[in-house]
């Protein structure tokens, strides 16, 4: 197999990747209400159902990343996939409430193989490169968030289980994809001993933030992700119980969102990387990003709130900075590793985040925003102390 189609192959395989991510996501957002009513689940349980997956994913992702540094990337993606599409066939015929927290609890752990897939960009592009596939990557996972509440709407008109079964069989495929089209990506002469890892290794994630620049990115990681999780708190909290949008006009918000993702993913992020570096974006993307953010918490009336929610869209997302100059910092046979570890202070991030912007919102819900963009705010002073030469350490 020539390097090009292996390359072709792997683009391919880990964009449908993360179309099958949003999809396996985008299905739940019309549809969680209603299906796990029938288990009983109050809206406050709805939310330890959803940190139920992202504290699992949070545990389970470093270790994801590490094992495709030892064994593989493509053997560590096929067996995420394999996990998702049975976790969401649980989720799909759960007969208990239990049975509905293990589901998403599976899910959460074979969520990591977003970091394997990081890895696989890590293994076959330059470093000036990576940023912009990264973004790609991102775009596929927003083309996915918009298609994936659509499909769920409609399938859920032939019963609630249904869309869930849809995203079971697209998972599935993918793994069969895989199997057949995925080459493997990571050096055979690169040598990585396990001997030492834990399933949960909280002391290692602890430690891995006093390492010189991927200790700072990590932490930016994790307070950025904080940030964006606390501002959907403030949004969906906002838009429902202060401005009163119906579920329609705010499905039509969250297609909006989905659109100016993918053209900013796809096309913008490409654009300015030409013209600046992943690092004066990031502490831009950043900055831009809080001001707007902090506006929000005034604009307790939908045409101002509508206005500074369009501008707030295109402004570029942080995430590609953050994975392409952690990538740029670590060395070859540590980027799955390390960039697992970004994926498990993400996960961390959608834990804390939503849990301190419900606090705030029992006294003002657009304290939410104000919330979000002081968390911003302490991520852009961070970028500001980070020094541009850095020097590769071990993980």
């Amino acid at each position: 197999m020539s390097s090009k189609k292996s390359f072709s192959g792997a683009m391919i395989v880990l964009i449908f990747v993360m179309l099958i991510n949003a999809l396996s996501y985008g299905t739940i957002i019309p549809l969680l209400y209603p299906y796990s009513a029938r288990f009983g689940l109050n809206p406050a349980g709805l939310g330890f159902l959803f940190a139920s997956y992202s504290l699992f994913q949070f545990l389970a992702t470093p270790l994801i990343g590490r094992l495709s540094d030892k064994y593989g990337r493509r053997p560590l993606l096929i067996l995420s996939l394999v996990g998702t599409s049975i976790s969401l066939a649980l989720f799909a015929s759960a007969t208990s409430l239990m049975m509905l927290f293990f589901a998403r609890m599976l899910d959460g752990i074979t969520g990591g193989n977003i970091s394997v897939a990081q890895a696989v960009i890590a293994d076959t592009q330059k470093p000036k490169e990576r940023a912009k596939w990264f973004a790609f990557l991102g775009a596929a996972f927003g083309f996915g968030f918009l298609v994936g509440p659509a499909i769920g709407g409609l399938l859920s008109q032939y019963g609630l289980a249904v869309p869930f079964w849809f995203a079971s069989a697209v998972s599935a495929i993918g793994a069969i994809l895989a199997i057949f089209l995925l080459p493997e990506t990571k050096s055979p002469n690169t040598k990585v001993s396990l001997e030492k890892e834990k399933l949960i290794d909280l002391p290692k994630l602890w430690n891995a933030l006093k390492a010189p620049t991927t200790g700072a990115l990590l932490a930016i990681t994790f307070i950025a992700s904080t940030g964006r999780h606390a501002f959907i708190i403030g949004f969906q909290s906002t838009t429902v119980d202060v401005l009163k949008f119906t579920p329609t006009q705010v499905g039509l918000i969250f297609t909006a969102f989905g659109l100016a993702n993918v053209l900013m993913q796809s096309i913008g992020v490409k654009f300015l990387l030409k013209r600046f570096s992943s690092r004066v974006l990031l502490k831009y993307s950043l900055l831009i990003g809080l001001i707007l953010v902090s506006l929000l918490g005034f604009a307790v009336y939908p045409i101002p709130f509508l206005i500074i929610i369009g501008f707030y869209m295109f402004v570029p997302p942080n995430l590609p900075f953050i994975s392409g100059m952690i990538s740029v910092a670590t060395k070859e046979e540590d980027q799955g590793g390390i960039l697992g570890l970004s994926q498990a202070y993400t996960s961390l991030g959608q834990i804390v985040g939503p849990i301190l912007a419900g606090l705030i919102t029992s006294f003002y819900i657009p304290g939410a925003f104000w919330l979000a963009a002081i968390i911003w705010f302490g991520a852009f002073y961070m970028v500001t102390r980070i020094p541009k030469v850095s020097k590769k350490i071990n993980l």
